[in-house]
């Protein structure tokens, strides 16, 4: 089988044999944002939906919320891309390490609607969600790491380390080109 991506269509080539004659399909599956949910969620009903829970477990001081007491107003946050500090949450993503175009064309699009709001919404593994600069989360789009890694050189070992975790962890594939760039880049990291 060999996959192709162009944004957020993937073609996927099957190659079927009968008998000696081999017959090639064509398979297109597009991307759909909105099968991971419109939003975050507030799962444990506490007012404070994931993007609020990310801001409060990764701050490194005590987060400041606003008068209800479900957002986050201020708080001290170290961007691993970057590399820099940010003390405004606006100024911030929760990225999914693994994008969820990626996630798709990586066997989530086969995920029930449950399972793909659980993915989007993760909280129980760390590595999943994580608050990163808006500028560097929207330079790194759906690429995968063989296609972009964060400006800061010193966290590219625990990236890959993570982007490794977080697909074994949700049963996802990785395409050769991706395989092989976080075998190598891994390497350098012993």
């Amino acid at each position: 089988m060999v996959i192709l991506k162009f944004q957020n269509i993937v073609k996927i080539k099957q190659i079927f044999k009968i008998g000696s004659l081999a017959i090639a399909a064509f398979f297109v599956c597009a991307f759909n944002r909105a099968d991971y949910g419109n939003g975050w969620l507030d799962v444990d009903r506490d007012c404070q939906d994931a993007r609020e829970e990310i801001l409060i477990s990764e701050s490194l001081e005590p987060v400041v919320l606003d008068n209800t007491g479900c957002k986050v107003i201020k708080g001290l946050w170290f961007d691993n891309y970057s590399g820099i500090y940010y003390s405004n949450p606006s100024k911030l993503d929760i990225d999914h390490l693994v994008p969820l175009a990626e996630v798709d064309r990586s066997g989530g699009s086969k995920w029930t609607k449950e399972k793909k709001l659980s993915y989007a919404n993760d909280l129980s593994h760390k590595e999943t969600l994580i608050a990163v600069s808006a500028s560097q989360n929207r330079a790194k789009g759906d690429k995968d790491p063989s296609e972009w890694l964060p400006e800061n050189k010193s966290y590219h070992c625990t990236y890959l380390k993570n982007w490794q975790k977080v697909k074994n962890t949700w049963g996802l594939d990785a395409d050769e080109k991706e395989k092989k760039f976080i075998e190598k880049g891994l390497k350098k990291c012993i």
